[in-house]
């Protein structure tokens, strides 16, 4: 089980890491009391789950009289985030949210945390300073210090038009100008994981048709990934979502595995038979 803590002063992004990490897979629980710690973390090992994390900021004060022994007897990873004052204020008054310590004077309530969290920032075994960093490099970071992948993903997902296009898709891909299968009494109960369909689907011309299909693929994944996203989706739809669609996903995963980890789904290929 790798455990971790986050914390840190209010406003430095702990929001922004705790997303990032749940993407990596990290079952995050927010002001958890240190003697629950060890019951949540033998529950999740029993469920299969192999990475925790708990997060703690200013409200969890009150519990952090058995943080010491909790710290002691499960040995997680402490990460701690700061910001500079006036990053803090600014944040603060962009957002117009009400800080945990909420006294009516925030220069004195951002004061008081950074002294109270002192111990636990002492005990950090990651401190960062998110003044100067986008949540995109927040993340990189992140991913760096914790020696984990930055895990960002491309989900392609074939699909019939006759069905109607999936809502999750950021980019959606037509080939029903591709050479359809359908059209073969041969090839029609086939799918386009089959090989005689990949065959006839990528016959004659329809290669520069792929090649360009892949070239707008590979960029605006790396676009999404640029910008900090942790999964693209790519929707591949055809008239019914079992021929060229599919067999177009296919070999879209095979050519971008090389560049991204890559999940593949094929939603409308059991729809008829």
């Amino acid at each position: 089980m790798r455990f971790l803590v986050l914390s840190g002063l209010s406003g430095a992004g702990k929001t922004t890491a705790k997303g990032f990490l749940e993407d990596l897979g990290y079952f995050m629980v927010d002001n958890l009391p240190p003697r629950l710690w060890k019951p949540l973390l033998e529950e999740l090992a029993a469920h299969g789950k192999d990475r925790a994390g708990v997060v703690l900021d200013a409200r969890a004060l009150d519990f952090f009289g058995d943080l010491e022994a909790a710290l002691k007897e499960l040995h997680p990873v402490v990460v701690f985030l700061e910001a500079r004052p006036e990053i803090l204020l600014r944040r603060y008054n962009l957002t117009r949210r009400l800080h945990p310590l909420g006294t009516g004077n925030l220069t004195r309530e951002i004061q008081r945390e950074r002294q109270a969290l002192s111990p636990l920032r002492e005990k950090a075994h990651l401190i960062l300073d998110t003044s100067d960093l986008s949540p995109r490099a927040l993340r990189e970071a992140l991913a760096r210090l914790l020696g984990e992948e930055a895990g960002f993903r491309v989900r392609l997902l074939s699909f019939g038009f006759k069905w109607g296009p999936p809502q999750e898709a950021d980019l959606v891909l037509d080939v029903r100008a591709l050479p359809n299968p359908h059209y073969d009494p041969e090839l029609r109960p086939k799918t386009g994981l089959d090989p005689e369909v990949r065959a006839y689907v990528f016959q004659g011309e329809t290669e520069a048709h792929y090649r360009a299909l892949l070239t707008l693929a590979g960029l605006s994944a790396e676009g999404a990934r640029k910008e900090g996203r942790a999964f693209y989706t790519i929707a591949i739809g055809c008239t019914g979502g079992r021929h060229r669609s599919v067999a177009v996903a296919e070999r879209l995963a095979e050519d971008l595995s090389g560049r991204f980890t890559v999940e593949v789904s094929h939603r409308d290929v059991e729809r008829e038979a």
